[in-house]
Formats: C-alpha cells, structure tokens, sequence
C-alpha cells in the first residue's frame, strides 16, 4: 500500500466528505455500535462516523488513519474533539488497549493489496479486541465485478464543492487478472477555470475464500457474514462482503 495522493494531499482530501457521505453503511454501523462502550475505528477517513458515534454519549471513540489531511478535517467536523485521533497504520498499529467494537468501513480493507498486508490488519483487529468484542468490516465482491462500472462515461458526475463551486468528476481504471488488483484514476474538473486535479490508486478485491482463511489465521471467528449494508445474507453475486465476528477463544499468542 502506497501514500494514496487521494488521501494525503489536502486538496484532494477536501473532496472526501463530497462523495461520500452518510450511506447505509454509516447506519448499520451506528446501530450496531448502540451499547458498546468503547469503540475502534480503522482506516477513519475524514471521521464522519466516529465522530457521530462519540456524540452519542457514554463512548470511548479512537479513530485510526494513516493521512494527515484526513485527520486534520476529521478534528475540525462537530463532534471532533470528543474522539482520539491517531495517525496510524492499520497493518501496524498497537494502542495498548482493547475495544468491544472495531469497525472498518468504506471498504478501506481493500486498499491493503497483498495477503501479508491483509492478515496484518485482520491481526490488529485481533489484537485490539476485548474479549466480547465485535468486529465488522467491508469488501466488494469480486464476483460482481463492480469495477467495470469505473469507466469514463459511467462514472461522469457533477459534484459540487463548498468553495470551488461546480466540479465535473469521472474515474478510469484497470483491472489486473493476475494479482485481482483495480487501478483507478479519479479525476475532478473544476468548472469555473478548468483546473484538474487528479490521482491514482489501486485496490485488491479478496475473494470470500481468501477472506475466511485470512480470518481464521488471524486468531478471529466469523458468526455471521452480510452480502450488503441493508442486512442481506452473503450470496455468490451479492455485492458485499462483510464479516461480523469476534476473537477466537483461547486467542493464539501474537507472532
């Protein structure tokens, strides 16, 4: 996983909140966090979600990111200063605590695209979960194929940002059918004076397979898996894959 300019530079980053905003996943996530006191979540963006679940009240909310950018608009959003935000790496990073609910959503898992990367961060939510814990998080279903929808003509949007005004988007991309690999360009044209800015990333898409293997050596245990955030069960073509689990007990010892 490379420093993704989408994420780490400002200009770019001040897109996020634009395209992604509270969805269905945001909701589930909130439900699900009703009663848990304390709180994890990885790969936290512009803390859109932590920062609501801190407002809830009685929470202990962290949100871990590995982009300043991200971090510095999740500090200033309401609600900001009631979560601990730490610029951090979820393949790496060890709090010295535990959670009874880690989240990682907006498929942030997918930007970790080798399995080593991937079972590092299976491993930190294994590490950080109390022992009645939860955990949950999102991949894209490689079956469904989603990113052929990420063309030019079929990703065209208007968008329009808080100071720059009306912003003409669109993707490319490029999937490898080796490593499953997607490289994507996004792209934002400014209507006003035709500036554009632009950036690349790249994504993996684990197969359910590949997932519950990596889970179960991670130390972690799946009791239920959703085919999409509206509750559905895991299907072959549903377009979710979303695992929600908990510690194996007795938990291995760290490697």
């Amino acid at each position: 996983m490379t420093s993704d300019k989408l994420y780490h530079d400002p200009e770019l980053a001040a897109f996020y909140d634009i395209e992604n905003g509270w969805t269905a996943d945001s909701e589930y996530l909130k439900t699900m966090a009703t009663g848990r006191t304390s709180i994890l979540d990885l790969g936290c963006g512009t803390g859109l979600l932590a920062a609501a679940l801190a407002q809830q009240g009685g929470k202990r909310v962290v949100g871990v990111d590995p982009a300043a950018p991200m971090l510095d608009i999740a500090r200033q959003r309401p609600g900001g200063d009631r979560v601990a935000w730490i610029a951090g790496d979820a393949r790496a990073v060890r709090l010295n605590e535990t959670f009874d609910l880690i989240l990682l959503s907006g498929h942030a898992f997918q930007v970790f695209l080798t399995r080593e990367d991937q079972l590092a961060a299976l491993r930190t939510i294994a590490a950080h979960l109390s022992p009645e814990g939860r955990f949950i998080f999102d991949s894209r279903n490689p079956v469904v194929t989603e990113w052929q929808e990420w063309t030019p003509v079929e990703s065209e949007r208007v968008i329009v940002h808080p100071k720059l005004g009306e912003v003409l988007a669109w993707n490319d991309v490029r999937h490898d059918p080796d490593t499953g690999v997607v490289e994507y360009d996004t792209f934002y044209r400014i209507a006003v004076d035709g500036r554009t800015f632009s950036a690349q990333s790249k994504i993996a898409f684990p197969s359910y397979d590949d997932l519950a293997s990596m889970i179960a050596e991670a130390g972690l245990v799946v009791d239920q898996w959703l085919g999409g955030w509206d509750g559905r069960p895991l299907e072959a073509a549903t377009p979710e894959i979303i695992p929600i689990g908990r510690r194996r007990v007795p938990y291995p010892l760290a490697r």
